[in-house]
């Protein structure tokens, strides 16, 4: 086989669609999920260094404390080779981080002393559920949140470029009360808002309490110290927030909520997705051309909406695998089992799926131009969407039965400018309600669209 990875690859986000997830790759892959342990153990080795209540662990110089941050800031691809090596031994991963970490304070004098307090009065899950909650935070704020915040501005974008450009609305797939292209997009971008905003408001949890989460060899080896105390300061310099009721593991109820809020975001993606596709069959947008590009093997005159089919497949994918994580990774029997290791490391996957479907989404946009006169035909073929505005004017003047009225000199007739005049005569109206509606077009019935398309949420 061909040393090229990206061809011999199994997963699609490793082959095709490596160079469109490289942001997300030293975070959520083993290698980031390795430097994040790397960095806990070293983190938590200075913390207790510092503690005057350990006295038998002497505080470092500072030039050996900047050595120990090193060897996770300056964490390397050859690094978690050599911890894999210590795992090929160990058959434990956690312990084969903790052996790489010791066989480098071997390389420095003034460490080798200390090495015992590598992983003092740590379980394993001390250190993963606080690698994988550097991972989920990291992912978020360092990849994500940037392309999700970009689609929402793109969307506002098209919402104030065309908060005036009339359309017509479509309710069960029939003509109904025009909108304008701009509200629409102002819908999906404020959505999306809403969703982002509840997304980074998930508060990343972390637990660091030992074997079942009571402080149980913390309190013996040093009974005076406030543990709770000193594992909510530990974590918060990490960035993290202390869940201080945990069993053996943290038990993930924060990550079923930052994945159900990934899933609300991914869905109205999803959703506008289906409906610019919808849109594009319609000729409301027209797609530019893409020298080169071949959009069916057989029917040379096609451009097809692949970027929003493709969005929407792998929106697909990441939310079926975000919804099976949020839901069993909640549950645990008794005080663990290890049925969710293997589920975290599929939090990369998931995670990728959703960068290359905000990334299609985009693409698919940049490409979008606008038909104003596909929309404005439209428009001027519905004429019978101003049934409702005449109604409406009929009830407010007091007219009895306009419901009934309007349907007598409507039906089976095909309903244009000419008609509608004819049909405001023969409704006899008052009038202040003739001034109303004499001159109203399709066009113009628009109520609030383009104040709302232009209104910041």
């Amino acid at each position: 086989m061909s040393d090229n990875t990206e061809i011999t690859a199994i997963s699609a986000i490793d082959g095709r669609y490596a160079s469109k997830v490289s942001s997300l790759n030293p975070i959520v892959s083993e290698f980031g999920l390795i430097k994040y342990r790397v960095r806990v153990e070293c983190e938590w080795f200075l913390f207790l260094s510092e503690h005057e209540q350990v006295p038998e662990l002497k505080a470092v110089s500072p030039e050996d404390a900047q050595f120990v941050r090193a060897i996770a800031q300056d964490f390397s691809v050859a690094d978690a080779m050599s911890v894999k090596a210590f795992e090929r031994t160990t058959n434990h991963d956690v312990k084969a981080v903790e052996y790489f970490v010791k066989s480098k304070f071997s390389e420095r004098p003034g460490l080798t002393a200390h090495s015992e307090w590598i992983h003092f009065c740590c379980t394993s899950e001390d250190i993963n559920n606080t690698a994988y909650a550097l991972m989920l935070k990291a992912s978020r704020d360092d990849a994500l949140v940037g392309q999700m915040a970009a689609l929402i501005a793109e969307l506002n974008k098209l919402a104030e470029a065309n908060a005036d450009l009339a359309m017509l609305s479509r309710t069960h797939g029939q003509t109904a009360s025009p909108t304008t292209l701009g509200k629409e997009m102002k819908n999906f971008a404020a959505r999306l808002q809403r969703q982002l905003k509840q997304f980074k408001d998930v508060e990343i949890l972390g637990k660091f309490n030992g074997a079942v989460g009571n402080f149980n060899a913390h309190a013996l080896a040093y009974p005076e110290i406030d543990w709770q105390l000193a594992s909510g300061e530990f974590l918060q310099r990490l960035g993290l927030a202390l869940n201080p009721w945990t069993t053996q593991i943290e038990p993930h109820d924060y990550i079923a909520e930052y994945f159900h809020a990934l899933i609300r975001f991914n869905q109205i993606v999803l959703d506008f997705d289906r409906d610019i596709w919808s849109y594009i069959s319609i000729e409301y947008f027209k797609q530019k051309k893409v020298e080169g590009e071949t959009g069916s093997s057989t029917m040379p005159h096609k451009i097809n909406p692949i970027d929003f089919e493709n969005s929407e497949g792998n929106l697909g994918i990441a939310n079926a695998l975000l919804d099976h994580m949020a839901q069993k990774l909640a549950v645990s029997r008794w005080q663990r089992d290890l049925s969710d290791s293997t589920v975290l490391r599929n939090i990369g996957t998931a995670l990728a799926h959703c960068a290359i479907s905000y990334q299609a989404t985009m693409r698919g946009l940049t490409r979008l131009e606008i038909n104003p006169q596909a929309i404005g035909k439209d428009l001027d073929n519905s004429w019978e969407v101003l049934a409702e505005a005449v109604q409406t004017v009929m009830r407010k003047h007091g007219m009895a039965e306009p419901y009934e009225k309007l349907k007598a000199v409507t039906r089976g007739r095909q309903m244009n400018a000419a008609v509608f005049s004819e049909i405001l005569t023969e409704l006899e109206l008052p009038a202040g309600a003739l001034a109303e509606l004499k001159d109203l077009l399709p066009s113009t019935y628009t109520g609030l669209a383009s104040k709302l398309a232009r209104q910041h949420f």
